[in-house]
C-alpha cells in the first residue's frame, strides 16, 4: 500500500524550479498563522473572551451600585452598611472556550413565578433603571435584574422567574457564572460566516448583588459577541501592514535564498555539464556563504581535480601500455617474417637464436601483463575495515626471506609496538618489492627500522646500493618507470606498492639520503 502511494505521488509530483518550491514553502509558512487564527478560533475566541470580559465589567458596576442601593435605609429605618470590598485583588480568568465550551439552546422564556418580587428589590431596579438604559445604548447588551429568588424585576418578563437557568441558579448560589447560548435572532450579514462559529452565539453572564455578605439579589447580563469578519474590518489596516510586512519579508528571505543557494547549486551544473563534454570550468563561489554549500563546491573542486588526475593518468597509461608492448610485439613480428621468409635457408642455430628471442619478448608480455593485473586490483583496492597487523614479524619474515651472504638485512623492531591498521598481506608485499628492488640495484645491505610518531607508525627502509639520481626521483613510482628495462624490470613495482598502501590510508616516500635510497612507509596506527 506505501509503494502504491509513493508510486502515485511520483507519477503526479510536479516538477518545479527551486525557487519556486522556497518562495512557496515561505508563503505557506507565512500563511499559517493566519490559517490558524481561523481555523482554530484563536482570533475568533479573543474577540468572544473580549466580549465576556465587557459584559464582567457592566455587571460589576451595576451590581455593585445595585448593592449600594439596596443597603441605603428606607426612611425611618436605622442606616446599614453594604458589604466589606474584597481583602485582596485578582484578574477574572475566563473559562469560556469555542473549542471546549458546551454551546447550551436559546435562553428558554421565563416561567410563572411561585411568590411575588419583593418591594426593596423592585425599588432598586427602578432606580437603576436609567442607568440600565444608558448602558443599553452604549454596549448593545440586555440587562435584567432579579430577585433573591429569581423573579424578573424589570423588562417585558417583569413577575416572572428565570431560577431554572443554570447561570442564574449559580448566581444565587454566590458564584458568578458565564454561559454560551445560542442565538435564534441570529441573521447573517456577511457571506463567509460558515468559517465563525461565534456569529450564532449570545453570551450570558450572571452576577450576585450582595449586601451585607448575603445574595440579595441577581444581575443577568447578555450580548452577542464581536463578529470576526466585523473585528477583521476594524482592524483592516493593521491586517493589512502585517500583510505586506511578511510579504516584503518573504521576497527578501527568497532573494537571499537564492543568491545562498539557487544560484550557486545553478553554477555547479553549469559546471559538472561543461566537466561532462571535457571542458573544465571553474564555478564561482557565492558571496552569501552556506556552510553545506561551500562544502559542495569544494566537493566539486577536489571531484574535478581527481577526474583530471585520473584522465592524465589514463592517457599516460595508455601511451605507456602502448610503448611497452609495441617493442616485443615488433620484435616477435620481425622474427615471424624472418622465419617465414627465410627459415629454411637458415642454419639451426640462428634459427635457434631467434626462437630464443622470441621466447624471451613472450616472456617479458607475459610478465607485463601479470604485473597489469597486480596493478589493477591494487588500484581498485579498498581496504578491509578493522585491518590489524603487528608490524615486527612481518619485518622479521621479509627479512629471514631475503638476507644472504651477499644482501644482508638487519631490523630495528621495539619489543612492544602498536598494531598497524593494514592488512598484513599487503604490508608484507610491498616490504618485498622495496627489498627486492635494493638488492637488484646492487646494494649489500638494507637496513628496516619500525618506529611511532604520534597517531602513525614509520618504517624506514634505507640501503647502501648507489641511490636513485636526482633526475629520476620524481618519476620512480610512475607506472612503466624503470632503469632496469635489459634485466626484465616493467617499471611497475613501486605503483603497486603506492596502489596497495593507499587502500588503507597509508603512504610509500622516498626520503632525502646522502647515500643509498630511504623509503618511508608512514601507517596509521590501530
Amino acid at each position: 500500500m506505501i509503494a502504491r502511494v509513493k508510486n502515485w505521488v511520483g507519477r503526479h509530483w510536479p516538477v518545479v524550479r527551486l525557487r519556486t518550491l522556497l518562495l512557496a514553502t515561505l508563503v505557506f509558512v507565512a500563511a499559517l498563522p493566519g490559517f490558524g487564527a481561523i481555523f482554530l478560533r484563536v482570533y475568533e475566541n479573543a474577540l468572544v473572551r473580549r466580549t465576556e470580559a465587557e459584559l464582567v465589567a457592566q455587571g460589576a458596576a451595576l451590581a455593585g451600585a445595585a448593592a449600594v442601593l439596596w443597603a441605603a435605609p428606607a426612611q425611618g429605618e436605622p442606616a446599614s452598611g453594604i458589604s466589606a470590598p474584597p481583602v485582596s485583588y485578582y484578574d477574572t480568568v475566563s473559562e469560556i472556550d469555542l473549542s471546549t465550551s458546551a454551546i447550551l439552546p436559546p435562553r428558554p422564556s421565563a416561567t410563572p413565578a411561585t411568590s411575588p418580587p419583593e418591594p426593596k428589590a423592585i425599588a432598586v431596579a427602578r432606580a437603576l433603571a436609567p442607568a440600565f438604559a444608558e448602558t443599553k445604548l452604549s454596549t448593545l447588551s440586555s440587562i435584567i435584574m432579579l430577585d433573591r429568588h429569581g423573579v424578573v424585576l424589570n423588562g417585558p418578563d417583569a413577575g416572572k422567574s428565570l431560577a431554572g437557568l443554570r447561570e442564574v441558579g449559580a448566581a444565587l448560589a454566590g458564584m458568578p457564572a458565564t454561559v454560551l447560548r445560542r442565538n435564534e435572532q441570529y441573521v447573517a450579514y456577511y457571506p463567509w460566516e460558515w468559517l465563525t462559529r461565534a456569529g450564532n452565539l449570545r453570551l450570558h453572564y450572571a452576577r450576585p448583588i450582595r449586601t451585607n455578605g448575603q445574595v440579595a439579589g441577581v444581575l443577568l447580563v447578555s450580548r452577542s459577541p464581536s463578529a470576526l469578519f466585523r473585528g477583521i474590518y476594524e482592524d483592516w489596516g493593521k491586517i493589512v501592514l502585517g500583510i505586506g510586512i511578511i510579504f516584503a519579508l518573504l521576497v527578501v528571505l527568497s532573494v537571499l535564498l537564492s543568491r545562498a543557494i539557487v544560484r550557486p547549486i545553478e553554477g555547479l551544473s553549469r559546471a559538472t555539464r561543461e566537466l561532462a563534454a571535457g571542458r573544465r570550468i571553474t564555478p564561482r563561489h557565492p558571496t552569501l556563504k552556506v556552510v553545506e554549500i561551500d562544502a559542495l563546491f569544494g566537493d566539486f573542486e577536489q571531484m574535478a581535480d581527481s577526474l583530471e588526475q585520473r584522465a592524465r593518468y589514463l592517457r599516460d597509461f595508455a601511451s605507456s601500455v602502448s610503448h611497452e608492448f609495441k617493442t616485443p610485439l615488433a620484435a616477435i613480428t620481425g622474427a615471424i617474417e624472418l622465419l617465414q621468409d627465410h627459415g629454411a635457408a637458415m642454419a639451426p642455430a640462428e634459427r635457434e637464436r631467434f626462437l630464443a628471442n622470441m621466447s624471451a619478448d613472450a616472456e617479458r608480455l607475459s610478465r607485463l601483463v601479470r604485473r597489469l593485473m597486480e596493478l589493477a586490483r591494487a588500484d581498485v583496492l579498498v581496504g578491509e575495515r578493522g585491518a590489524r597487523t603487528d608490524a615486527a614479524p612481518v619485518i622479521a619474515a621479509v627479512a629471514d626471506a631475503l638476507g644472504g651472504p651477499s644482501f644482508t638485512v638487519s631490523t630495528e623492531l621495539p619489543r612492544a609496538f602498536p598494531q598497524l591498521a593494514v592488512d598484513a598481506d599487503a604490508l608484507e608485499a610491498v616490504l618485498t618489492t622495496l627489498a627486492e628492488n635494493a638488492r637488484q640495484s646492487g646494494a649489500a645491505h638494507l637496513r628496516i627500522a619500525l618506529s611511532q610518531a604520534g597517531g602513525h607508525a614509520s618504517i624506514d627502509l634505507i640501503d647502501d646500493g648507489p641511490g636513485i639520481p636526482p633526475a629520476d626521483r620524481a618519476r620512480i613510482f610512475d607506472p612503466f618507470f624503470t632503469s632496469k628495462r635489459e634485466q626484465g624490470g616493467t617499471g611497475l613495482g613501486l605503483a603497486i606498492a603506492r596502489s596497495l598502501l593507499d587502500a588503507y590510508d597509508a603512504e610509500l616516500d622516498l626520503q632525502p639520503a646522502d647515500s643509498g635510497a630511504h623509503f618511508r612507509i608512514r601507517c596509521p596506527l590501530a
